[in-house]
């Protein structure tokens, strides 16, 4: 693993949701959007990518591959910091000899990219063992073996303070996080995602507080505009990122913000990134030159009540009249709305913790 001396704060996106995912077009896109938002990261972790997560043991198709070290290399070539967030399943509830040959195998693969981040995620899984903060110490102890990243960051089982996941995944074992804290090397950055599993507002007494059972500093994996959930899949959200402390900025590792399914409309939510840190109000101009005029007019017009409505608050005849209107036009965010009226982006089951 290359370390670098003065980690930089990092600000981005993490497509790291739930259901049907980015295309390689939107993810290429982002490599030209990110310095426009005031953010310099991507990192690419969708549930839905199977060899990520529960075949992880697999590798990626070749055609797949191809792909991501396309996308590695370009974010490359605009030097932008390009991650990739392996969720081994369950590896952790036996971690013997041969799933330890084949998680360096995986490693060897990923390493293959070249890509400057790798984020170890054990989020989502079941977490009432006993041992759980050692053998996952113990994992990571070892990818630090093998990877060539410069920088490794580990999403916890429990990644908040969100009693929803103990619901879902069980009771944390006692003194989890201080164990994770203490066993997990300095230079590693741990992601947690607020008080909530998708928190409202996030200020400077929040960090302390987890800051306090880690006994280190974290970096925030910040569940807005994302919108996968049962719940939360009903709806574009079109406000801006708010209710972050800016003084955040000197307290975190960095900022990943998991963006809605539809990556193009995301947009107008992610603005509020570059706002916070560094005082750059959104720019109108620039996101209509992107949507195209006739949809930036339209759909800020209508993402108020998208966001306040949803799909289910809209009659029939709303969405099949709102259906029409995108239909009629033209570029990929007109497509992402007039999908999700359509129903396109279906609430995935898998996802359990809205």
């Amino acid at each position: 693993m290359r370390l670098r001396e003065k980690p930089q704060f990092l600000t981005g996106v993490i497509e790291g949701f739930y259901g049907r995912p980015w295309s390689f077009k939107t993810r290429m896109a982002y490599s030209d959007f990110l310095p426009s938002l005031g953010m310099n990261t991507y990192i690419y972790c969708p549930k839905a990518d199977s060899y990520l997560r529960k075949q992880w043991q697999e590798p990626w198709p070749e055609s797949k591959f191809d792909e991501m070290r396309e996308l590695a290399a370009a974010y490359a070539h605009k030097k932008l910091n390009f991650g990739v967030g392996l969720s081994p399943f369950s590896l952790y509830e036996n971690y013997d000899l041969r799933h330890r040959g084949l998680l360096e195998a995986k490693i060897t693969e990923l390493n293959k990219l070249e890509a400057p981040l790798l984020a170890i995620l054990f989020d989502d899984m079941p977490g009432d063992l006993e041992c759980l903060a050692a053998t996952q110490t113990e994992i990571v102890d070892d990818i630090l073996l093998w990877t060539n990243a410069d920088r490794v960051m580990v999403c916890p089982t429990y990644y908040s303070f969100d009693p929803v996941l103990e619901k879902h995944f069980g009771k944390m074992p006692k003194h989890y996080w201080q164990q994770l804290g203490r066993g997990l090397p300095a230079e590693v950055d741990i992601l947690w995602t607020g008080n909530k599993v998708c928190s409202d507002s996030v200020c400077a007494a929040d960090i302390e507080a987890v800051e306090l059972q880690l006994g280190r500093q974290v970096t925030l994996w910040d569940n807005y505009p994302v919108n996968d959930g049962a719940q939360r899949s009903n709806f574009l959200y079109g406000e801006k990122l708010s209710r972050r402390d800016s003084s955040l900025s000197t307290k975190l590792g960095g900022h990943l913000c998991n963006p809605m399914n539809q990556g193009i409309v995301s947009l107008l939510a992610l603005q509020g990134m570059n706002e916070i840190y560094n005082g750059v109000a959104p720019d109108d101009g620039w996101l209509r030159r992107i949507w195209g005029g006739q949809v930036f007019d339209q759909l800020t017009g209508d993402i108020s009540e998208f966001q306040r409505l949803g799909l289910q608050g809209m009659d029939k005849t709303q969405r099949e009249r709102l259906s029409r209107v995108y239909t009629s036009l033209s570029g990929s965010a007109a497509r992402e709305v007039e999908d999700w009226l359509r129903g396109a982006y279906a609430f995935d089951p898998a996802c359990l913790t809205d």
